[in-house]
């Protein structure tokens, strides 16, 4: 049966230490990694942002892994690609994260998924695609590990272990995903990631975590864990139920179980689960409990989309870049908008804005319904 272990961490200072805890009730890092090994870790590198904004994975958390896969006798290699297509973005991203530089003080190699090429592989079992581009280092690693970050998130409504590998997808194959346009759908596109990367463990960053508009936008939150698990799935699963959340009800989560990985009831040791527990506030771009019936017949009444807020757009073109169906247009005064009839509320503009220029707006009935959704959380 899968196991996840819960450490407390109340802030950075303690990270290594905690890891080092949640790894032991696990067994350890020895019986997975062989020396010699060479160890990919793919934190969460979204896109250029400073630590204490939680967006990505703390500087600290990688430098620990990596600390303790040397002790391990592995070679670690840190690597992940930013999701915006601007050339440098992610060089940019890993820097202002300082990412980079805790990796390299820690005796591990730095990798750059936009530079380090990709490779089409056949995807096993597909839901989605059949064949899928994966960045090189992924493939060419002898044990991969996950190290998300513990976010809210407009589309999948939670992001961890699983998700975190939709940054080894060239930005092509992500758009393609995102055309998919429904969750379920979107969902099922990462779990075929997942089965191609394989991973042996994950550690999530959950000391200092993103409630609200994650993954990008959020409020951080002090949650003040380290969690820990050889499937990623199974974690998924814990750190959702640990922040509010219906765990079966993950996109990604649904996708890979649908795909034969995870366990709906893992066991978690250390500490329980219940002495953590929290309600984060959900994103507020879209997510509802309303009836599938109600909202599809009431059409037009019920409406949320993303709309530029010109004040605020600096016309650096993210959003125009990274739109997959093309519905962010560009105006002959170099302004843009966002084409409502075009938008399949993928919300990659808005996760990707660096000036929080995309915001969300909703019909009358959509308020209603969403503000009733956080009441109820509330209680």
């Amino acid at each position: 049966m899968n196991r996840v272990s819960i450490v407390r961490c109340p802030d950075y200072s303690y990270t290594k230490k905690a890891i080092a805890e949640a790894l032991e009730l696990l067994g350890g890092l020895e019986h997975i990694i062989q020396p010699g090994d060479c160890v990919l870790l793919k934190p969460n590198i979204l896109a250029a942002t400073l630590p204490e904004n939680a967006v990505t994975t703390h500087p600290s958390v990688v430098a620990s892994m990596c600390e303790l896969v040397l002790q391990a006798g592995g070679k670690p290699v840190v690597g992940d690609g930013a999701g915006i297509s601007r050339p440098g973005a992610t060089s940019k991203a890993l820097k202002t994260s300082g990412i980079e530089e805790a990796a390299r003080k820690a005796g591990a190699k730095v990798v750059n998924f936009e530079t380090t090429g990709f490779t089409l592989v056949d995807v096993p079992d597909p839901l989605r695609f059949r064949k899928l581009y994966i960045a090189n280092p992924v493939l060419e690693a002898d044990v991969v590990i996950s190290l998300p970050k513990l976010k809210t998130h407009e589309l999948t409504y939670y992001t961890g272990a699983v998700k975190n590998f939709f940054g080894t997808l060239p930005l092509r194959c992500r758009k393609e995903a995102h055309l998919l346009g429904k969750r379920d759908l979107f969902g099922e596109a990462v779990a075929d990631v997942y089965s191609v990367v394989k991973p042996s463990f994950a550690v999530m960053d959950g000391v200092i975590g993103m409630e609200g508009n994650g993954p990008s936008h959020g409020k951080p939150v002090n949650s003040g864990v380290i969690l820990a698990s050889q499937d990623c799935v199974s974690l998924d699963i814990v750190a959702a139920e640990m922040i509010g959340f219906d765990p079966l009800k993950i996109p990604t989560t649904a996708g890979a179980m649908k795909k034969g990985f995870g366990n709906q009831c893992p066991v978690v040791v250390g500490t329980q689960l219940k002495e953590v527990k929290m309600k984060f506030k959900p994103s507020s771009g879209g997510v509802s409990t309303a009836p599938s019936f109600l909202t599809r017949n009431l059409g037009k009444y019920y409406k949320i989309y993303p709309k530029i807020n010109r004040r605020k757009c600096t016309h650096c073109g993210a959003c125009y870049l990274n739109c997959s169906p093309h519905a962010v247009e560009r105006l002959e005064d170099g302004s843009y908008r966002i084409n409502p009839e075009k938008c399949i509320l993928c919300y990659c503009c808005r996760e990707l804005c660096p000036s929080n220029a995309v915001e969300i707006k909703k019909s009358l009935l959509a308020r209603l319904l969403t503000e009733k959704d956080s009441l109820i959380r509330k209680t």
